[in-house]
């Protein structure tokens, strides 16, 4: 995806609707909002809110980007 591109993740609560907006290299920052709104106790969204739409962000990352896990060199693959 172009960093110029706009992703969207979004959640409705009741009257309540929460709304993220982020590019590619804002990904991180969109995580902490979420952590932040979770956070406040006067809104209804919730650190399980946080943690599925985070899940999604972190979904939408491009394959190139996401971190990859090689075994141990002192453990057979």
């Amino acid at each position: 995806m172009n960093s110029r591109d706009i992703n969207v993740v979004a959640l409705v609560k009741g009257n309540e609707r929460y709304i993220f907006l982020y590019d590619d290299d804002s990904r991180d920052a969109a995580l902490q909002a979420m952590g932040r709104q979770a956070a406040n106790p006067d809104l209804s969204f919730s650190w399980y809110d946080a943690a599925v739409l985070g899940d999604k962000v972190r979904a939408s990352t491009p394959k190139s980007q996401r971190l990859r896990f090689s075994p141990r060199a002192d453990r057979p693959a």
